[in-house]
């Protein structure tokens, strides 16, 4: 191994943070840790008498990336920049010699380690003020610092490259230039977002598939948006020039037979294996990413998390460590990566045990201009990727201008990616031929620009001539793969007139599970009671050593051990953990994720203890027996687009896992409705990728103001695609995602189960309870579990004894059943006997049939009135409202008693609130 290497007692990479004793929690995963010699006592002691230079080396590593040649259009010119001057430090002698021994890494190992003022500088500037940049010295970490300094400086830029990497990087510009004119020729009306000015990307990402395959990773996860996006796939990732040809000839990229709807050309994806001449190919998956800029960077990781986590498991392999197998490469656009929120909070999870895959590569396509947006309007930093210094990630820039640089650039990048498995950025700096698409005009906003571009040579012809003054290639290479590309493109386009595309879903570790149909079955979901009992104790079951919480003792475990031993009905949590622990005996795995999921928002769950002496964490569903599944119990930090995004990515990778998303409150879904829109409720229609990502979103009105009160569950439901009268000719349901109200710790029990159960993968949104966590009123026995049982989207009504006596059938869903049911106990027998209340658990798919035959069961109902808590124009109202009324006998016509509809979700004046709810419960038994 190089001295680069080695791995002695030295400056350790690390950080100082506060944290549980976790590393012994399934899950808890971070990169080793890499050892760098320090300085030895003859250096430091050279240092002390060197000061002078000290300080000049160390402006170069601080501050000479200010002063690089890094614009390929020199619109930015060169700063003269006082700290980079020698005599600033009194050196103004330039023959005078100096021990640059621990000063500067000048040279490969075994060099002469003095040198001139004049040779100093020259290499300083060389090395610092080219077409690459570098900036390192933020990083907090001295192990860090010292190896990316000894590094770039003793790694000489002008190392040979060989002939024939210098004609693949040839080959691929050509490729993807030729690529973009024939796009132009044939589809000039087309948005392709080429990649002209910016091909170096595809050098830049071709030395990473080498360096990773060669490095013996085996698996890459590739997000990026959608400039570009043709070429790489085309030209490096074998995606076919005929389904893209028959895509843009207004085709379906799935066979006809498939429900899917589809998407743009710059959204598709490909995953081919890569052969670098290594014993294994390069497994790369691309996935699909929505229009909203950056989204898909976190659902990168969550699938890129998910596919280590797969891999860990079966690696017999003790020393297989995190980022050994697999690494997640990220492209962005500049404006992108400093303007969209979502890069920060994706950068946030990079380092976290429960998050991090050792290292990502960032790659920023810098156009220097976002869409009209020249930088000065574009961001507040100097350069577009300061935002990722909130992981002090070191950022190496390069001029987007000079390929082989660039791929000198990528190759410092893995290799510290590789050592201290962080992420790292590059800034490809380059320029946007056209505008922000081929046909916008830019010079409307950029006429200095775009005057400059449009008089200068490509990147690919300028390549081109360097490589024949080399004698690398003659002017007729360069024109035969031209010619050849072009040829194959032209025979492409031929044959994509007959086209059939393939189906790319269920395959892998996928295959087995079948895409739903139009009938909406309830499979068995129960759980013999023995082994209820057994998973219950083992749930709170912890060596005897372990020290949890008195509280807890006295409040969580031994009524959990009494209730099991008595058969006494159970509270919500413990269905919860009978259905993760059931789950787990069958050989599934659970990734359990968000903000203080461990013990839960409420301290209801406690799915981790704390010993309080040791603050050692374990987790108990982790040891119920042998051949068991794994639960990681991933507590996430103050994020939720991202880590939304991250649980999505989760999903799509494996469906033997149940990833499942909880909000501290309901409302906290608001900040990821980008994840929600594009991925979760229309990822399978758009892709045909299944998704079994369960939302827990508590809900409920509970006095506590117009934040945190409502999941804005109706959102959810405006975005599902079930139609509303099942009586049309026609009329079948097989929507995108399930959306439930539960009322009871059985339904919760069997919502869980069913998503793993069914031979498909469906997302669940879960509007959640807050209150009736503890409500004496809200539990369920073993009985409601056990075989023969199932999830029910109807509860009947069981407050009435004679249903021929009801005139009124109320109809609710969620927590206010409960107050509806308490009112209607203290209501007179005449009373009673006349309204009956029916609730509704499953919002979507609409449970027409079940509701239809309860409704039945009353047949001289008169009124019909659908009661919410929420506001009129929230809640479920509207989306019910034409769907009961489908079904409702004769004329009758479903009335509503509830808020009025209110901007806010509910009044924050608790008097007011309290008047509201008096008043719903009183309209229910009023006028009977």
């Amino acid at each position: 191994m190089s001295r680069f290497g080695r791995r002695v007692p030295a400056l350790t990479s690390s950080v100082l943070r506060r944290s549980y004793h976790e590393d012994v929690a399934y899950g808890y995963r971070v990169p080793k840790q890499f050892e760098y010699p320090d300085y030895s006592p003859e250096q430091l002691r050279n240092r002390q008498r060197q000061a002078a230079l000290v300080c000049l080396v160390g402006a170069y590593r601080s501050i000479g990336h200010r002063a690089t040649d890094l614009d390929p259009l020199h619109l930015q010119k060169r700063l003269s920049i006082p700290e980079l001057d020698p005599a600033r430090y009194g050196l103004t002698n330039p023959d005078q010699q100096f021990n640059i021994d621990g000063i500067l890494a000048v040279g490969p190992s075994g060099a002469p380690k003095t040198a001139t003022t004049a040779e100093i500088h020259k290499a300083l500037v060389d090395i610092y003020c080219g077409h690459v940049a570098f900036e390192f010295e933020h990083i907090p970490d001295s192990a860090e610092r010292k190896w990316f300094a000894d590094y770039v400086e003793s790694t000489s830029k002008d190392s040979a490259l060989s002939s024939s990497k210098k004609r693949r990087f040839l080959e691929l510009l050509v490729k993807s230039e030729t690529f973009d004119n024939f796009m132009q020729k044939k589809f000039g009306q087309v948005k392709r977002y080429g990649l002209e000015g910016a091909e170096s990307a595809i050098v830049a990402l071709d030395e990473l598939f080498s360096l990773c395959s060669h490095s013996g990773i085996t698996e890459a996860v590739l997000g990026m948006p959608h400039r570009g996006r043709l070429n790489i796939l085309v030209d490096l990732l074998k995606y076919p020039p005929r389904a893209l040809f028959h895509k843009l000839r207004g085709n379906a990229e799935f066979p006809d037979n498939l429900p899917a709807t589809g998407d743009v050309i710059s959204h598709i994806s490909s995953s081919p294996s890569l052969d670098y001449g290594c014993q294994e190919e390069l497994n790369v998956t691309m996935l699909h990413n929505p229009s909203h800029l950056e989204a898909v960077n976190p659902v990168v990781s969550g699938y890129a998390r998910a596919k280590q986590m797969y891999l860990y498991d079966k690696n017999t392999d003790p020393g297989c460590a995190l980022g050994d197998r697999l690494i997640g490469i990220q492209i962005h656009g500049d404006a992108a990566f400093t303007g969209q929120g979502v890069i920060m909070e994706t950068l946030g999870l990079s380092n976290l045990p429960h998050f991090s895959l050792g290292g990502t590569v960032h790659i920023i396509i810098n156009n220097q201009i976002g869409y009209t947006t020249p930088a000065t309007n574009a961001r507040s930093t100097l350069y577009t990727s300061d935002v990722g210094k909130l992981v002090n990630a070191p950022v190496i820039h390069v001029n987007g201008d000079y390929p082989e640089e660039v791929a000198r650039a990528m190759r410092i990048a893995f290799e510290y990616r590789n050592l201290f498995r962080k992420d790292v950025i590059i800034d490809l700096i380059t320029f946007r031929r056209w505008g922000h698409n081929e046909l916008d005009e830019p010079s409307f906003t950029q006429p200095q620009m775009y005057n400059i571009i449009r008089a200068r040579e490509s990147v690919p012809r300028v390549y081109e001539r360097k490589m024949m003054e080399e004698d690398v290639v003659a002017a007729v290479d360069a024109e035969q793969i031209r010619a050849s590309f072009a040829k194959h493109l032209e025979d492409e386009l031929a044959a994509s007139k007959d086209y059939q595309p393939q189906a790319d879903h269920l395959k892998g570790k996928w295959s087995g599970l079948e895409m739903a149909t139009c009938a909406i079955t309830q499979p068995e979901t129960g759980v013999a009671k023995e082994t209820l009992r057994e998973v219950g104790e083992r749930s709170v079951s912890v060596d005897r050593a372990f020290k949890v919480h008195p509280r807890l003792i006295k409040h969580h475990i031994q009524p959990r051990l009494k209730r099991l031993a008595e058969g006494a009905p159970i509270d919500w949590a413990t269905a919860e953990s009978l259905a993760f622990g059931s789950l787990l005996k069958e050989g599934y795995s659970i990734r359990l994720c968000g903000q203080d999921v461990g013990r839960g928002t409420f301290s209801q769950r406690h799915a981790m203890f704390v010993c309080q002496d040791t603050e050692n964490v374990y987790v108990p569903l982790n040891n119920i027996g042998e051949g068991q599944g794994k639960i990681e119990v991933a507590n996430s930090n103050l994020s939720e687009l991202a880590v939304l995004g991250f649980e999505y990515g989760v999903s799509i990778q494996s469906p033997s896992v149940l990833p499942i998303w909880e909000a501290q409150f309901g409302d906290f879904n608001n900040t990821a409705q980008v994840i929600i829109d594009t991925y979760i409720s229309s990822g399978e229609s758009k892709w045909l990728r299944q998704s079994g990502l369960v939302m827990l979103l508590p809900h409920g009105y509970d006095g506590a103001g117009p934040e945190h009160s409502s999941s804005r569950i109706e959102r959810f439901l405006q975005l599902c695609n079930t139609p509303m009268d099942m009586s049309n000719e026609g009329a079948t349901q097989n929507p995108n995602m399930h959306v439930a109200v539960p009322t009871t710790p059985a339904q919760i029990f069997h919502l869980l189960r069913r998503q793993m159960t069914r031979n498909y993968r469906k997302p669940l949104v879960v509007a959640g309870p807050k209150t009736l966590l503890r409500l004496s009123a809200a539990t369920s026995t073993l009985d409601d579990m056990a075989p023969g049982t199932t999830f029910q989207p109807v509860l009947p009504d069981v407050l009435t004894k004679s249903p021929e006596k009801v005139k009124r059938i109320v109809l609710v869903a969620g927590k206010l059943y409960y107050d509806l049911a308490k009112a209607h106990d203290q209501q007179p027998a005449e009373i009673k006997d006349k309204v009956a209340i029916v609730r509704l658990e499953e919002i979507c798919p609409f449970p027409h049939e079940q509701l239809a035959r309860e409704l039945g069961r009353f047949s001289n109902a008169q009124e019909y009135v659908w009661c919410q808590e929420e506001t009129m124009n929230a809640g479920v109202f509207t989306f019910v409202q034409p769907r009961i009324q489908s079904i409702l006998p004769g004329k009758h016509q479903l009335s509503y008693i509830g808020r009025a509809p209110l901007a806010a979700p509910v009044t924050g004046i608790s008097n007011v609130f309290k008047a509201e709810q008096a008043h719903i419960l009183a309209a229910i038994f009023a006028d009977i």
